[in-house]
């Protein structure tokens, strides 16, 4: 069932790391996870190498995933035998079976878009370790669209329908993370572009973190929690 309680900490994971020093950077901000890809079809995508070398570098009790597009199964079972993955978040259209067929806990993405019930779209995956709920329209890339949903979509009724944690994804950043919070009350926030270099128009790097935006968001998500930051 999902937690009401304004009072507990809001989970943080940075995703799309793609550099030694940017999952260092999430970790001294007070992230409690990083997010490895490896779906090719995205300029965040890492090798088995970098990620290894991504996880080696962390301190301890950081929380890494390894996250995934309708992958091919055998790509899964390389990943876990090559990088040292704790979770696992499947952000296509994989059905529960598959899902489960690694013995890791896991965690799926579930698109908020027109048409969608809710609902009726997360029942199969009653065992996933957490739902998290994302930005989706046609065209888009699975993750990282830096475009927000209409958070209205998780009404409290939804919310309190849900069997599993609630993670909320999709154009978050510093500046709109509190407002967030306190409108959704997720267990987790997941963040990619948010938290990214910008180029001269203002775009996204894709894959390159800016170390100064992640301690701006873990500050917003603390300051929502009433919590000071680890950096502070």
């Amino acid at each position: 069932m999902s937690e009401e309680s304004p009072h507990r900490q809001t989970r943080v994971k940075i995703c799309g790391i793609t550099r030694v020093a940017d999952g260092r950077a999430a970790a001294e901000a007070g992230a409690d996870a990083i997010g490895l890809i490896f779906w090719p079809g995205t300029p965040r995508v890492v090798s088995h190498a970098q990620a290894s070398a991504i996880v080696a570098a962390l301190p301890p009790y950081v929380c890494v995933v390894g996250l995934f597009v309708d992958p091919e199964p055998q790509a899964v079972r390389d990943a876990l035998a090559a990088v040292p993955l704790d979770l696992l978040q499947f952000h296509g259209s994989e059905p529960a079976d598959l899902c489960r067929a690694f013995s890791r806990r896991y965690v799926k993405a579930i698109p908020v878009r027109d048409g969608i019930d809710l609902l009726e779209w997360v029942s199969p995956y009653d065992d996933a370790a957490g739902l998290l709920f994302d930005a989706f329209g046609d065209g888009d890339l699975p993750g990282g669209t830096g475009r927000m949903f209409d958070w209205g979509r998780l009404t409290a009724d939804v919310r309190a329908r849900l069997t599993r944690p609630l993670i909320l994804s999709g154009g978050l950043d510093a500046a709109n993370v509190g407002r967030a919070i306190r409108d959704v009350n997720p267990w987790g926030v997941d963040v990619s572009s948010g938290v990214e270099e910008r180029s001269p128009d203002g775009a996204p790097r894709r894959g390159l973190k800016d170390p100064s935006r992640i301690r701006a968001f873990v500050q917003g998500v603390r300051s929502a929690d009433g919590r000071a930051s680890p950096s502070a």
